[in-house]
């Protein structure tokens, strides 16, 4: 009876502890900083958002984290390489997005750049960076 009750507590223990590393992989926490004026590098804004629940210091913690939750990381993807651009200038905008989403990590610096960098600001805008454009 010893034997079962031990055997019990360990697969009790394991799976408790299969559970805590699952949830500590899937943890979603950014933080963004905003320069509206890239050149400006004083003047900036900060927002937060962590996931599961939803909170944070940028509007609608819920619609961010179900965005990402629905397309994770891959917002955040570069343009592949040798793709061309189109040379069109979308505003001094600036971002940067460093954390973790869904587990893995985050680091992404946004511009308005041209034509891809614009595609890639659009798609996370707005409801994690401001909308942006030529002033």
């Amino acid at each position: 009876m010893r034997t079962l009750v031990g055997l019990a507590l360990c697969a009790l223990a394991l799976a408790s502890t299969t559970s805590a590393v699952n949830a500590a992989s899937s943890v979603t926490s950014i933080r963004v900083t905003y320069w509206p004026d890239g050149s400006n590098a004083s003047r900036s804004a900060v927002w937060t958002l962590r996931c599961r629940p939803a909170s944070g210091s940028l509007k609608q913690p819920e619609r961010a984290c179900r965005r990402l939750a629905a397309d994770g990381v891959k917002l955040f993807a570069p343009s592949p390489k040798g793709v061309a651009c189109t040379q069109i200038y979308g505003g001094p905008q600036r971002a940067r997005v460093v954390g973790t989403v869904d587990g893995t990590h985050v680091w992404a610096t946004l511009a308005r750049s041209d034509g891809c960098a614009i595609a890639r600001w659009q798609r996370i805008s707005p409801w994690l960076v401001p909308a942006g454009g030529v002033p």
